[in-house]
């Protein structure tokens, strides 16, 4: 396995050079999210960046203050404190404000964080649903919805905050140097340079922390996938009876044990540069410091100005760390970022179609010479399919696992585009349909059809969403496909939940589901396509057989298409396809095919023995 080198920096250097352009973008976004808690905060930011200068100020006039009261009384004997304990009364009011701004920007940013959250994962979720499946089938994609997901939807927040940290910072030490100035320039510059080592290293070793989380995002979705195993119902059969647990686990903590070695050095050795270049920082601060205590002493300097330009500088230090801090953080935020944005604006063609009827009705589906390849496939899975499927007409497909019969469905629903020949409906092109308008006409039961953990009523919703809470809908639905008498006998009905992920849900068995997955297919009562594939397969074969016979009465004049491994369903089709390695080697009816004595009368007298 190819390992990270840290030294390898060149082309991600490049890569990220005006990485910062995702900083006005992360405001924007804050911005539109509440604009009065933005206004809010940022009026906070800068009341908490003027405020910390003033109490130092005032601080120096309190110690100014009682120095003058005591030589006051000793060469008077009179005692006046009224002025002190006004300015310690405006201390205090100071520091109570520095407090409520600082707790108010708390606030702020608590609330902000969530909304932005949330609103950061309802965008990650619109954009899923403009992509097409090629997207979801693509590792590469899914490294980008993983990176997007894990860190992206508190970056923005974070940049903000620390925009907003950098801008209060700013105006404190803005405030500092005004006061600081009167001392000496100098000491301005020795503020300002003795935190910048430690920014270097820590700007350094933030870059090599997104690139290390960056690369390896293909372990740490298959961490994640090994939980799911590891911790979901529909995985713990199995996981159970064939002793899975303790293997999947070893693997588990083997790729966190790689992962934390690389953590391991990369925060040995931020903190080691951290910590040796921060000592820079701490001997300039204390350089200062002894610079005007030496000043007090000569005289050259009141001890209220010494008390007031030691707050400044150790107040003036910190605000320098945290400036650079946050151009750091900011730098890092704006890495992640850009994982959230790459994502967003992952490229999705423009829907092409917008027609919502053919030239020719009545013409049904046509395949000319349709050949499809999936992506990073060396072969095709599909090659030169010719089809013609009239209304009132079924089509079956037979064929082993693999050999496309699948994909001749996802290229039917514009799952997927034909990398040439055309499919038609009506005469027309289904490149050229309005893709909600085709796919209204078409009803579709996978193999691996959804098991939703909802409302069994809304399991059956979910074929028709114009309907979807529809209950007399669900319930004709259910009539036709078989399910109404299982469901009606629960004691919830159509409200029982489904699945064991929520309280008091209820599991269907596997025959039970195929007959739900089959309702759905009838919430679509427009459609005039109708497609089964192999969504029976763990019924026997006479359960297959009357839930097809039943279904064909059902769909007399539409177009039927039936992917099964069961012969003796398969021959009551009008028409059946024979598929090998994606191409079509048989076609006609169950008669034809058998008077022929090829592939498909060897394999139905086979499976026939099986019965007899």
């Amino acid at each position: 396995m190819k390992r990270y080198d840290w030294n390898d920096d060149t082309h991600l250097t490049r890569r990220f050079v005006g990485i910062f352009r995702y900083s006005r973008r992360a405001l924007e976004l804050v911005w539109s999210t509440r604009r009065d808690l933005t206004i809010v905060l940022a009026l906070l930011t800068l009341i908490a960046g003027v405020l910390p200068a003033a109490a130092a100020w005032v601080g120096q006039l309190i110690v100014d203050g009682v120095v003058a009261a005591i030589d006051v009384h000793r060469r008077l004997g009179i005692t006046e404190t009224s002025q002190v304990l006004a300015f310690v009364a405006l201390e205090a009011a100071i520091i109570a404000a520095i407090a409520a701004s600082q707790r108010g920007i708390s606030v702020c940013q608590s609330l902000l964080r969530a909304l932005l959250g949330q609103r950061i994962n309802v965008m990650i979720l619109q954009k899923a649903l403009t992509l097409r499946l090629a997207h979801f089938e693509d590792s590469e994609f899914y490294d980008k919805l993983t990176r997007a997901r894990r860190e992206a939807s508190t970056r923005p927040l974070s940049l903000v905050n620390r925009t907003f940290g950098l801008v209060q910072n700013g105006i404190s030490l803005i405030s500092y140097g005004v006061l600081l100035v009167q001392f000496s320039p100098w000491a301005v510059v020795i503020l300002v340079l003795g935190g910048v080592p430690a920014f270097a290293a820590e700007a350094k070793f933030s870059g090599d922390k997104f690139r290390l989380f960056r690369w390896r995002s293909p372990e740490s979705r298959m961490q994640m996938y090994l939980e799911t195993v590891l911790a979901r119902e529909d995985y713990a059969k199995e996981v159970k009876l064939y002793r899975l647990g303790p293997k999947l686990l070893d693997r588990y903590q083997q790729i966190f044990e790689q992962l934390y070695a690389e953590d391991r050095i990369l925060t040995l050795k931020r903190d080691f540069w951290g910590f040796l270049l921060g000592l820079i920082g701490t001997a300039a601060f204390y350089g200062a410091y002894a610079w005007i205590a030496v000043s007090a002493i000569q005289g050259t300097i009141t001890l209220g100005q010494m008390t007031m330009y030691l707050l400044l500088f150790r107040q003036g230090q910190a605000a320098v760390s945290a400036s650079l801090s946050s151009i750091s953080g900011m730098y890092e935020d704006n890495l992640y970022l850009s994982n959230l944005y790459e994502y967003l604006e992952q490229e999705v063609p423009a829907p092409s179609g917008l027609l919502t009827a053919g030239p020719r009705p009545g013409d049904g589906v046509r395949f000319e010479n349709v050949s499809f390849t999936y992506p990073g496939s060396p072969e095709p899975a599909l090659r030169d399919i010719t089809l013609h499927l009239k209304p009132g007409e079924s089509l079956a497909l037979v064929g082993e696992n693999g050999s496309g019969k699948t994909t001749l469905i996802k290229l039917l629903t514009r799952l997927y585009t034909p990398d040439s020949g055309r499919i038609t409906l009506d005469g027309l092109d289904l490149q050229e349909w309005n893709t909600e308008s085709l796919r209204a006409r078409i009803g579709v039961i996978f193999q691996d059809f959804g098991r939703y953990q909802l409302r069994v009523g809304e399991n059956i919703g979910a074929g028709d969403m114009t309907s979807f809470e529809d209950r007399n809908r669900w319930k004709e639905a259910a009539e036709k496909g078989m399910a109404a008498s299982f469901i009606e006998a629960m004691p919830e009905g159509y409200d029982t939940q489904l699945g064991k992920w929520f309280k008091g849900g209820r599991e269907l068995s596997g025959g039970q589901w195929q007959k739900v997955a089959l309702s759905r297919a009838f919430m679509r009562t427009g459609a005039d396509i109708l497609v089964l594939d192999e969504p029976t397969a763990t019924m026997d074969a006479r359960a297959e057989a009357m839930l097809f016979e039943h279904f064909r009465e059902l769909c007399r004049g539409k177009m039927t298409i039936l992917i099964s491994h069961r012969f003796s369903t398969v021959r009551m089709a009008d028409q059946i396809a024979v598929i090998h390695n994606g191409a079509i080697t048989e076609h006609g009816a169950h008669s034809e095919l058998m008077a022929r004595a090829g592939q498909y009368a060897e394999l139905f007298t086979l499976q026939a023995k099986g019965y007899s």
